[in-house]
C-alpha cells in the first residue's frame, strides 16, 4: 500500500510539473550562445560516436566542415525555433539519413496543441518543378483557387524554392521524392519554419488564359492589431475536438481490405507496420482471398512509413514466391549508449537491446546477427499466388522499403508508382531513440543500426524503383482522382 501511495504522489508531481512547464512555456525565450554551443557539441559528440552511418553519404571531411559551419552560427542568442530550424534541421539533412531528424521540445508541442499559428496561406501540391494550389486558407480569395499553378513566391522561382526547402528536410541518400510529399501535405508549416512569417506574400501564378500574373496575398492568421501583442505568438483559433473515433474506425484508417468483385481484385491498404492488429488482419485477409479465389491483389503501401520489421517480414511471407532474408548486413558501431545515456530517451531498453542482441565481429562492429542469418520461407497456408500490384511512392519508408525490395522482381509481382523514400541499398533504424538536448530540449532521432538490404543493389542513394512509373497527373489532381490506383485497376481490367 505504501508503495502504491508513493507511486501516486510521484505521478501527481510529474503531472503538475508538466502542466506548469506547458503553461509557462515561452516560444520567444532565447538561449545564450553558451547554452546553444553546449547542446550542439553534445549532439555532435553523440552522432560521431553512436550513429552507424554518419559518413555513409557525406565524407568525414565534408561532415566536419558542416559541423564547423553551423557551430559558427551560435554567436548570438536564439530561440528554440531558430536553433532547431536554422541550425539543427540543415545539419541533420547533410547526413542523408531519413531516420535522423529534428523535432521540437515536449514543452513546445504541448504549448502549440490546438493552436493555429500564422502562416503562408496556400497549401500546395508539389512535384518536379511544379506547384499547384490544393487549398487556400484565405477563403475569400477569388483568384488563387484550387488547381491554379504557382510559378514563384516572393520572387523565388519554383525550382529554386523547392531546392532551398529540401536543404532542411531529411531523406535516405538522395531519394528526395519523400520531400515533395512532405511539402504537399503541409506547405504552410514548412514555409513558415524555413522562411519565417511575412505580412504579405507576392505570389506569381498562371491565370485561366495561360498568362503569368502577380498578386499580393496576406498571411493567414496574423493578429490585426498587434500593438499590444508584439511579443506574443499569433492568436490562434482552437480547433474543435473531434468525437472519439471507434476502435474499428481507427483500425480502418491503419489497414483495410476492399473487394472489387467485378475485376476479381482485393485492394489491401496498410499504412503502417507499427500497430493495428496486423497479424490477425493478415491472417483473415489472405484466408478470405484464398477462399474466394481472388486472383489479383493491389497492395497500397504509399502511406506506410515503416515500423516493426517482423510485421513487414510476415506480410512478405504471405506473398513472396521465394525464401528471403531481411538484411545482408545489420550492425551498430557501439555496444551501449554510455557515456551519453542520460540524454537519450528509453535508454534502459536500448542499452539492453544493444547488449543482448548485438554481437561483435572481426570487423569491430556489433552485428544484429538474427536479421543477417534468418532465412524466411513463404507461408504454406493462405499464401497468395496470383498477381500482386504494389503501390509505392516517396512515403514508402523503412520497413515498407524492405518489403518492396524483398518482392521486387518476383514473378507476378509489379511495383507501381514512384520511387520509395526508404533507401534501396539500405537504411538506418531498428532501434531509434530520441536524443534530448539538455538546454533547449530539442529532440533528434538516433538510429542505432545500419541495415543493408538483402541482395542489395549498389549504393547510389535512391529508393526502390517501381517497375511501372506513374508520375503525378495534373488533371487527376484537379478532379480529386487517385490516378495511380486508377491506372492499376485499368491494367487489371485489360488483363482480365
Amino acid at each position: 500500500m505504501k508503495t502504491t501511495k508513493t507511486f501516486l504522489v510521484i505521478s501527481l508531481a510529474v503531472f503538475l510539473y508538466s502542466c506548469a512547464t506547458t503553461k509557462n512555456y515561452n516560444p520567444n525565450k532565447k538561449y545564450s550562445p553558451q547554452q546553444l554551443q553546449q547542446d550542439y557539441t553534445l549532439l555532435k559528440n553523440i552522432l560521431q560516436t553512436k550513429h552507424p552511418s554518419l559518413y555513409w553519404y557525406t565524407p568525414k571531411d565534408s561532415m566536419d566542415m558542416y559541423f564547423n559551419r553551423y557551430y559558427r552560427l551560435l554567436k548570438d542568442s536564439m530561440t528554440e525555433q531558430q536553433f532547431g530550424w536554422q541550425v539543427i534541421a540543415p545539419l541533420t539533412q547533410k547526413i542523408h539519413c531519413g531516420h535522423t531528424s529534428m523535432s521540437r521540445s515536449k514543452a513546445y508541442n504541448n504549448w502549440v496543441a490546438n493552436k493555429r499559428l500564422p502562416s503562408f496561406p496556400l497549401f500546395l501540391k508539389c512535384w518536379n518543378d511544379s506547384m499547384a494550389i490544393a487549398a487556400n486558407l484565405n477563403r475569400k480569395d477569388s483568384v488563387l483557387k484550387r488547381g491554379v499553378l504557382i510559378t514563384s513566391i516572393n520572387g523565388i522561382k519554383n525550382a529554386k524554392l523547392l531546392s532551398i526547402m529540401f536543404n532542411y528536410l531529411v531523406e535516405d541518400g538522395y531519394a528526395e521524392n519523400v520531400n515533395f510529399l512532405r511539402l504537399s501535405s503541409n506547405f504552410p508549416y514548412y514555409h513558415r519554419n524555413i522562411f519565417g512569417i511575412s505580412k504579405n506574400y507576392t505570389v506569381t501564378y498562371i491565370d485561366s488564359a495561360g498568362l503569368e500574373k502577380t498578386i499580393d496575398v496576406p498571411a493567414f492568421g496574423l493578429v490585426k492589431d498587434s500593438s499590444n501583442k508584439k511579443n506574443k505568438p499569433a492568436i490562434v483559433k482552437k480547433q474543435e475536438k473531434k468525437k472519439r473515433e471507434t476502435r474499428q474506425l481507427r483500425l480502418q484508417n491503419i489497414r483495410s481490405l476492399a473487394i472489387d468483385t467485378t475485376n476479381n481484385t482485393a485492394i489491401v491498404t496498410i499504412n503502417t507496420f507499427s500497430t493495428g492488429g496486423l497479424r490477425k488482419f493478415y491472417r483473415q485477409s489472405f484466408r478470405y482471398i484464398k477462399k474466394t479465389g481472388i486472383n489479383n491483389v493491389v497492395l497500397d503501401i504509399r502511406s506506410n512509413g515503416g515500423g516493426r520489421i517482423r510485421l513487414s517480414t510476415l506480410l512478405t511471407k504471405y506473398v513472396s514466391k521465394q525464401s528471403f532474408k531481411v538484411a545482408d548486413t545489420s550492425f551498430a558501431v557501439c555496444k551501449s549508449l554510455r557515456p551519453y545515456s542520460k540524454y537519450i530517451k528509453e535508454r534502459f531498453v536500448n542499452n539492453l537491446g544493444l547488449f543482448f542482441l548485438a554481437r561483435k565481429k572481426n570487423d569491430g562492429l556489433y552485428h544484429f546477427v538474427h536479421w543477417e542469418r534468418k532465412l524466411y520461407k513463404p507461408k504454406t497456408i493462405n499464401h497468395f499466388d496470383g498477381n500482386l500490384y504494389v503501390l509505392i511512392n516517396g512515403s514508402t519508408f523503412s520497413a515498407a522499403a524492405l518489403f518492396s525490395n524483398a518482392v521486387k522482381g518476383q514473378p507476378g509481382v509489379t511495383l507501381v508508382g514512384e520511387e520509395t523514400g526508404g533507401g534501396w541499398h539500405g537504411n538506418n533504424g531498428i532501434f531509434i531513440p530520441d536524443i534530448v538536448l539538455p538546454n533547449t530540449h530539442l529532440k533528434v532521432r538516433l538510429p542505432l543500426f545500419r541495415l543493408v538490404q538483402y541482395n542489395h543493389v549498389p549504393k547510389n542513394g535512391h529508393g526502390v524503383q517501381p517497375d511501372i512509373y506513374i508520375p503525378t497527373n495534373y488533371k487527376a489532381f484537379l478532379n480529386g482522382v487517385d490516378y495511380k490506383m486508377q491506372v492499376v485497376m485499368d491494367m487489371i481490367k485489360a488483363k482480365n
